[in-house]
Order: structure tokens, then C-alpha cells, then sequence
């Protein structure tokens, strides 16, 4: 045969595999769909026979698929850990505590490693006090501390070239008009930079409640979503506080940055957004969390930033959580817990935008927003220098920069 038509040949089959590999992952897509739907409904019906019976076909089906596709649903661990997690609620609620551990222990063995959620899920409290509850679930505490310690190292002669980091001016008639209309010199009083910056963090924790499940307002700028919250009576998420806060300190001449803080996992169910505020009284950045009024020192006193709290974790160096951390002045936070467990799972990377400024995220037509993301040497992916995406509607165009440098990414303003 004439390479010609080898070629030729080759072709028509690799497109035939092609064609049906895309025509089962459609199908299985939508038999996952419909899957989902029948399993929410008995989830809601606590009708445990039902869940396990859709369950079981769910895995019996994904089995059967060839194992590149099983690799590109990369989403299907943690529907799996999720459905047997549920599965050991529904048991729970029934008093059948025998399989309530046996789908606990499952969904733990599939890779479910929620402490808090597990901690504080109602639907578990009739196996909670058993000691076999306490055997599975408090090794979880310090499973991403350990995830963490692993991706302790940067590389810092990484010089891939990347945009600067820059910061908006408090001249901006935007954040001109946030000053004035809020009062923001008041609030912030006449003490030391430092003492500014924690006033203002107080403020906003206290004016705008935290809801981790509400939808974003369309202009995301801290002069409409205070308004919202207050017409609507409602809160915002985590990225909604930090841009309030972020412009807040923008406004009155605080250089500041949002951070979203991520887990390792590429697919994620929950990350958490802060600040980091650049103090000139202490010639550092600070760690800034207006979601639960938080702030971190060392065991002498001293604010930290948020590299120094993930080296701290890393090195079992003492931290303190400031004493009035909460969420909504309701929920006390402590160190264990929001450092130690729930942070310590949203240090593994972090990205912020590179222009720090007023309605910075909000999305409009032919808009672009710059990102620079910072991975740990330890992360199991290699991603490209640069990216582009834009959203389903090709409104708002996102590029993203990466770097194993942590230096750069902590890169102090200049003055």
C-alpha cells in the first residue's frame, strides 16, 4: 500500500474512533444527567433503596467506559465520594447506623474530606457520638495540612515573564465617590495605617453578611453590591466581601489585592477569597479576611501575611487567630478550624487579578481581566505559561499567567 493511501486510510480510522468516542461520551453525559435528577429527588425522599439502585447503575455504567474517557471525566471522583457521603446520611437519619458507617467509610476511601461539613451535618447526628464516628472522621482534620506540608516548595528562579501588579488610585472619581458617599475616613479614624486597615475590615464584616450560596450581582463594585445587600436584605459570597473591602482600601489609598485561595484539585467545590493589604507602618503585607473578620498573628503579636501563615503552617510555627474572628457575628472561629482545617485546604495555590481597581471582575462586552495564578512546585499538573478563555457569552475575556514563584506573585508596591 502507497503511504498515500496508508495515510489516507489512518485517517478515516482515527476518525471513526473519534466519531464514536464522541458519541458515547455524549450518552453517558446525559445518562449521568438524568442519573443525577432521579438521585436528587430520592435524596429528598430519604429512600435509601432507590439512591443505591441508581447508584449502582451509575458505577456499573462508568466501568464499562473505556479509560480515556473515564480520564477525561475528571469531575466523576467527587460525584462519586458525594453520592456514598449521601448515601451514609440517609442511613443516618433512618437509625441505620450499621450502613450509615459503611457508606461513611466509602465515600472516606473514595477520596471525601470535608471535617467541617462532616462536623457540623445534622443528618449525621445519630452516629456522631459512636467511637467508630470518631475513628473515621478525625483523621480528616489534618488530612489537608498534610496535602499542604507536601507542596511546601516554590521555585524561585522561575523568571517567566509576567504583567505588574498595579493598583488603582484613590483619585479614580469611582472610588472618589465611595469615600465620600460612605464616609470611609471616618470609619477608618485617625490612628496608624494598620489600625485603619482593621477598622475597615470590622466595618465591612459588619454591613455586608456572608451567604457562600447567593448569585453575584451584575456590577460587582462595592458600591453596588452594599447597596444590594441592603434592598434585598441579603448577603454575598466571599469574592463579593473581599472586592468590597479591596476598593474600600483602594479608596483611601491602601495599596490591597483579593486573593482566591484554592485547594489542589482542579474540579473544587469550595475555595475562599480574602485580602491581602500592604501595611507601611509594618512594611508587609497583611492577611485580611472580612468573611470572618479575621486576621493572624505570630505568638508574639505580630500581623502576618498570607505567605507567612502557609510557611507557618507548613513548619508547625505557632499562629494566633485574632480573638473576635466570627462568621456573621454568629459562628466564633478558632485556629484549628480556620487555619488548621479550612485554610490549610485553600492554601495549596492562589490567583488574583493584576490590576487591583473598582468594578475590576464585573463583566462587559470586549473587557479583558489579567490574572496571575501561584503554583507550588509539588502541583500535579503542568499548566501553559498563558491562557485565554472567554465566558459563554464571548462578553469578558480572562487571561491567565502562571508562575512557581512565589516572589513574584508576594511582590511588594511600590511606593
Amino acid at each position: 500500500m502507497k503511504l498515500k493511501q496508508l495515510l489516507l486510510c489512518l485517517l478515516i480510522f482515527y476518525v471513526s474512533i473519534s466519531k464514536a468516542q464522541t458519541k458515547l461520551q455524549t450518552e453517558f453525559n446525559a445518562f449521568f444527567i438524568k442519573q443525577d435528577s432521579l438521585l436528587s429527588v430520592a435524596l429528598k425522599k430519604n429512600d435509601a433503596a432507590t439512591y443505591t439502585k441508581l447508584l449502582d447503575e451509575v458505577f456499573t455504567k462508568y466501568e464499562k467506559l473505556p479509560n480515556n474517557y473515564k480520564n477525561a471525566f475528571s469531575s466523576y471522583k467527587s460525584y462519586k465520594y458525594n453520592y456514598l457521603y449521601n448515601l451514609s446520611r440517609i442511613y443516618s437519619l433512618k437509625n441505620i447506623n450499621k450502613k450509615a458507617f459503611s457508606y461513611l467509610e466509602k465515600s472516606i476511601k473514595a477520596g471525601y474530606f470535608d471535617y467541617e461539613h462532616i462536623k457540623n451535618d445534622t443528618d449525621l447526628d445519630n452516629i456522631r457520638n459512636k467511637r467508630k464516628f470518631k475513628a473515621l472522621v478525625e483523621p480528616l482534620k489534618k488530612y489537608h495540612l498534610t496535602i499542604l506540608k507536601k507542596a511546601e516548595k516554590y521555585n524561585f528562579e522561575d523568571n517567566r515573564e509576567l504583567p505588574k501588579f498595579t493598583y488603582q488610585s484613590k483619585e479614580n472619581k469611582n472610588l472618589a465617590s465611595l469615600r465620600k458617599e460612605y464616609n470611609l475616613d471616618s470609619i477608618a479614624g485617625n490612628g496608624t495605617e494598620t489600625s485603619k486597615i482593621l477598622n475597615l475590615m470590622h466595618w465591612v464584616h459588619n454591613i455586608v453578611r456572608h451567604d457562600g450560596a447567593s448569585e453575584n450581582p451584575k456590577l460587582q463594585n462595592a458600591t453596588n453590591i452594599i447597596s444590594i445587600c441592603k434592598i434585598e436584605d441579603r448577603g454575598v459570597n466571599c469574592r463579593m466581601m473581599s472586592t468590597v473591602l479591596n476598593e474600600c482600601y483602594l479608596a483611601i489609598g491602601i495599596k490591597s489585592r483579593h486573593i482566591t485561595c484554592m485547594p489542589g484539585e482542579e474540579n473544587f467545590d469550595d475555595c475562599h477569597v480574602i485580602n491581602m493589604v500592604y501595611s507601611r507602618d509594618l512594611k508587609k503585607w497583611l492577611w485580611i479576611d472580612p468573611t470572618f473578620n479575621a486576621y493572624v498573628m505570630n505568638e508574639n503579636g505580630e500581623m502576618l501575611s498570607i505567605q507567612e501563615v502557609r510557611e507557618s503552617l507548613v513548619l508547625n510555627k505557632p499562629l494566633v487567630l485574632n480573638p473576635d474572628a466570627n462568621w456573621n457575628n454568629k459562628i466564633k472561629q478558632t485556629k484549628e478550624n480556620y487555619l488548621e482545617t479550612y485554610m490549610a485546604k485553600n492554601l495549596y495555590r492562589m490567583q488574583c487579578p493584576i490590576s487591583s481597581e473598582f468594578n475590576s471582575e464585573t463583566t462587559e462586552t470586549g473587557k479583558s481581566v489579567t490574572y496571575i495564578e501561584l503554583l507550588p512546585l509539588h502541583y500535579f499538573k503542568q499548566k501553559p505559561d498563558k491562557t485565554e478563555t472567554t465566558n459563554s457569552q464571548k462578553e469578558i475575556l480572562s487571561i491567565h499567567y502562571v508562575t512557581n514563584n512565589s516572589n513574584l506573585f508576594w511582590a511588594k508596591p511600590t511606593e
